[in-house]
């Protein structure tokens, strides 16, 4: 789960970590008070929309300019001005794709001073089962980009979960950075910070670009990015609050309301599957044919066979779909279920494209009877290969 920036700014404010001040806005008329409550002189006005990119980014509107989706105002009526070109119109990054994002929410921030600028993360890293940070000397730019050209200029360190952040670790982020006396220790502090709000909160990740010195000498995160591991939401409640619908796909939406793994994708063929791993081998397999998956979905183990009818309306449900494969290995998962639940489906949604149907494992002929008996024009498959080559032809058929 992925939340906006102002929202993480202040979350990351409740551990400490030095944020600017700034007011949301969903109004021109909003935006305009939140620049009176800053005070200015100078505000930077904000587009609001999960992705990055957004200083770089483009209007499709022309209405809200080419100025992109961060702007500095120097006046209050620049901040109405600009406020009210950005609202409701759509911008594209290179995060969106071509389709962008409509900015519904802006956040109004005093401006900053800036001296110097850093990168700065911290993830979870599978290969050492740990906290990871990177910091980098090369703030504001695509960290991607950097360690690709430049990668001695990115520095990672990871820390103990048995000892937890100690002071070597921002010592580590200070030297990286090239910051020493009392920035060297305001870094140091950060770091601990940012640790001891990642664990608290089970952060997936965590991204500050950039982190700055000011003028001042103080170092203040002027942007963050986080997202949140989706298996421990059921312990914060307060951050599932911050869940911004709308900037999520519907059918993802709405497969979480049935505790679908669902993710969508932007090929033909719709995949139902059982488990993550056959489910990513299902998605090789219609590549390796020559096509291209237009979701993940994994049922589960403990389907029922409700669920199994929402999974199939909300693949159905995409007007990209040409086809559909299930691909069942029934282990925990029984598939006279699956069968129950999508010729349930089909009933209710009817039919318009290629159905392959691959089951094997528990209750495997009760299944195979069902959807025999459903009068469905569905295409058995013995196995995988067989299922994949099957639903290809199919769909390159009605094509």
């Amino acid at each position: 789960m992925n939340i906006h920036e102002y929202q993480a700014k202040a979350l990351l404010r409740e551990f400490g970590v030095p944020v600017s001040r700034g007011v949301p806005a969903l109004k021109a008329s909003e935006a305009e008070a939140a620049a009176h409550t800053l005070g200015g002189p100078v505000w930077v006005v904000k587009s609001q929309i999960h992705a990055g990119g957004r200083g770089k980014g483009t209007f499709k509107e022309s209405a809200a300019g080419d100025k992109g989706g961060v702007r500095l105002a120097r006046s209050i009526d620049e901040v109405k001005q600009f406020a009210g070109q950005m609202l409701g119109a759509t911008l594209v990054t290179a995060q969106t794709g071509p389709a962008g994002k409509q900015v519904n929410r802006l956040y109004i921030e005093e401006g900053s001073d800036i001296d110097k600028e850093f990168y700065l993360s911290a993830l979870v890293d599978r290969e050492t089962s740990r906290i990871s940070f990177v910091v980098s000397t090369e703030g504001g730019m695509n960290i991607e980009e950097v360690a690709h050209k430049t990668p001695e200029k990115i520095v990672t360190f990871s820390v103990d979960p048995v000892t937890g952040v100690m002071g070597h670790h921002g010592r580590t982020a200070a030297k990286a950075l090239g910051l020493r006396g009392d920035l060297g220790k305001q870094a140091e502090k950060l770091v601990a910070q940012l640790y001891n709000a990642f664990i608290a909160k089970d952060m997936a990740m965590l991204e500050i670009n950039p982190l700055v010195v000011t003028k001042q000498g103080e170092l203040r995160v002027l942007d963050a990015k986080i997202s949140f591991d989706s298996n421990a939401l059921y312990r914060h409640s307060e951050v599932v609050a911050l869940r911004d619908e709308s900037e999520e796909d519907a059918k993802e939406i709405k497969a979480s309301r049935y505790d679908l793994s669902y993710v969508a994708l932007d090929g033909q063929i719709g995949c139902m599957v059982n488990g993550a791993g056959l489910a990513m081998a299902t998605m090789d397999i219609i590549k390796l044919y020559g096509m291209s998956p237009a979701n993940f979905l994994d049922v589960g183990g403990g389907a029922t066979k409700d669920k199994v009818a929402a999974a199939f309306k909300i693949i159905t449900a995409d007007p990209n779909v040409k086809g559909i494969l299930i691909n069942i290995f029934g282990g925990i998962m029984k598939c006279d279920v699956i069968a129950d639940g999508v010729v349930a489906a089909v009933k209710q949604v009817g039919l318009n494209v290629p159905l392959v149907v691959r089951l094997e494992g528990t209750n495997v002929d009760a299944g195979k009877k069902i959807i025999r008996e459903s009068g469905l024009n569905v295409l058995p498959a013995d196995d995988l290969d067989d299922a994949a080559q099957k639903i290809v032809k199919a769909v390159k058929g009605v094509a």
